[in-house]
């Protein structure tokens, strides 16, 4: 019998990098390691008030060396040769302007601490103003540039953000060759890239960020972004036409990268994706399976057969790829702009009163942390415990505005329904209700759009680590939830596709069905709660639609 190839997935995610090593025969992972950005992580380049939030390529590429370098530490040579793929998750839409040979331009020493020049995370806001612009400009285009991405652009994404650094910093304006998102550039970086016109750029953000299609052979044609605004001009043909699925490979592990990491220059190098849809392929996703990557904020992802379902446009979501997320199937995608960053912004008003803690208290920093850590887990159990009416606190989940159905990030959150005995415990189970009524106002819209939904996986640090929350989202959306077992699925799903791009696999699915970790639990709906919580979600969608009228755009 031969003996197992070892794949390497790596996980960009917003606070850090997670690596795993793993076997290609049945998917055990053989190490992981972590590595927190350190500039992201002392909040340098952002500006949480005025939602900025840029990270530098630099808390990239020390994760990755790091990151790889630590899990391989164990192996021999000889077990390092048997190491046959890597392939590349990242958040998204996080672009960064880069120069002809596809270095970003904060890598450059006159740009080295300008935000501008740096990865634009997934979550900055700044291009709210653009989004709204595009969205006004292409309603009176033919084609429909947005028909493929729910009909409404975000300023969450690719070409917002590149409309608003352009305007706003000529600078960078000027010495921008080109933008590349971050899952394109980590395989381009391993692969050696020189010249960013030979970067294989992915499918999963092409399609779902960049406004790409084969209907209009690419991107929409130069005179479409011209007539958006001129400062756009010329960028198009220094972008991209063609695309790859991630079951392809961009190339070779370079000689440089060979010898740092201590591989073969055989190592093939997937194409890289978002998380959320690595995740869901490594959360085991079947057709018409929903399946959520439950975290910071929340993606959500779904594939049904094109041949059935290809020519259906779902009004309100992110986007809908062909080969997106498993190749030849429709990839469909949504989500919530905020989940578990909710919860960590009340922990924060919660513990708030230990910031006046003495600087000279012995033991301090260890004090505050362990009451930080105790809190969430405290307010779960209280406020399971407390009953429940129609007239409970209730609250609307768009602190960081609303990705879907229907994208606004310029919409607030809200409490109602207060009183003087609105204590901690209640109003978190009205954010926690708040994130699951969102969530099913998704779904929600799937199945008005004639997207059926057959079941529902629970994947990532929420999904594992909050029965309350998983318990609650059963109830609201009344269906039964599952949790993945894999503690890294975005990382095992981008080991799965560095198998399939290596060639020890035939397809994605093939790689899958060997090597998933199966399921480690699954919740029910609680009869006595689901007509309750179908009541309180009315008075919640009511209550939004009173909120959205009243915001200031």
């Amino acid at each position: 019998m031969s003996l197992p190839s070892y794949l390497i997935g790596l996980d960009y995610g917003t606070d850090s990098v997670r690596a795993i090593l793993s076997r290609s025969d049945n998917g055990e992972i053989l190490a992981t390691e972590v590595f927190y950005y350190p500039r992201w992580a002392k909040g340098m380049y952002c500006d949480a008030p005025n939602n900025q939030f840029r990270q530098h390529p630099q808390d990239y590429l020390d994760g990755l060396t790091h990151t790889i370098t630590s899990v391989l530490s164990g192996l021999s040579p000889a077990q390092r040769s048997m190491v046959k793929g890597i392939a590349v998750d990242t958040t998204g839409s996080t672009p960064v302007a880069v120069d002809p040979q596809g270095t970003p331009l904060a890598l450059l020493p006159e740009f080295a601490e300008h935000p501008n020049a740096m990865f634009v995370l997934w979550k900055d806001h700044t291009a709210i103003k653009e989004a709204e612009e595009i969205n006004q400009y292409a309603a009176t285009i033919q084609p429909n540039y947005l028909q493929y991405v729910g009909g409404i652009y975000s300023s969450e994404w690719f070409w917002a953000k590149i409309l608003h650094v352009s305007r706003e910093d000529e600078a960078v304006r000027q010495a921008a060759y080109s933008w590349v998102e971050h899952c394109d550039w980590i395989p381009y970086v391993l692969c050696g890239g020189n010249d960013v016109k030979h970067m294989k750029r992915s499918r999963c953000a092409a399609g779902h960020k960049g406004l790409w299609h084969p209907d209009w052979d690419g991107l929409p044609p130069e005179e479409f972004w011209v007539g958006l605004d001129p400062v756009l001009a010329g960028l198009r043909q220094r972008l991209y036409s063609d695309t790859y699925t991630s079951d392809i490979a961009a190339g070779h592990l370079s000689e440089e990268w060979a010898n740092s990491l201590g591989l073969s220059t055989d190592v093939v190098i997937a194409v890289g994706a978002f998380d959320a849809h690595m995740g869901a392929v490594g959360g085991e996703i079947r057709p018409f399976t929903f399946s959520r990557i439950m975290g910071t904020s929340t993606c959500d992802i779904l594939i049904a057969p094109n041949e059935e379902y290809g020519n259906t446009l779902v009004k309100g979501i992110c986007g809908q790829v062909d080969g997106s997320v498993v190749p030849g199937m429709l990839g469909l995608e949504a989500g919530q702009s905020a989940f578990g960053d909710i919860y960590a912004w009340f922990r924060g008003v919660v513990a708030w009163p230990l910031n006046l803690l003495p600087d000279d208290l012995e033991n301090r920093e260890s004090l505050i942390r362990q009451v930080t850590d105790a809190i969430i887990p405290a307010l779960s159990e209280a406020a399971a415990a407390i009953p429940i009416e129609d007239s409970t606190e209730l609250a609307l989940d768009w602190m960081n505005g609303r990705r879907t159905p229907d994208a606004d990030q310029s919409l607030k959150g809200a409490l109602l329904n207060l009183n003087l005995g609105s204590g901690a415990p209640r109003v978190f189970r009205a954010l926690v209700e708040a994130t699951c009524f969102g969530s099913r106002a998704i779904v929600d819209r799937f199945r008005r759009e004639g997207i059926p939904i057959h079941e529902i996986v629970g994947l990532g640090g929420v999904a594992k680590k909050s029965p309350f929350v998983m318990q609650t989202l059963s109830n609201v959306l009344n269906m039964p939830l599952k949790v993945a077992r894999a503690e890294q699925t975005c990382a095992l799903g981008a080991a799965m596709f560095a198998a399939t791009a290596a060639d020890i696999y035939p397809d994605v699915l093939a790689a899958q069905a060997a090597m998933g970790h199966g399921f480690e639990k699954e919740y029910h709906p609680q009869p006595e709660m689901v007509a309750l919580y179908a009541r309180r979600y009315e008075r919640y969608m009511a209550a939004a639609e009173v909120v959205e009228s009243f915001t200031v755009r």
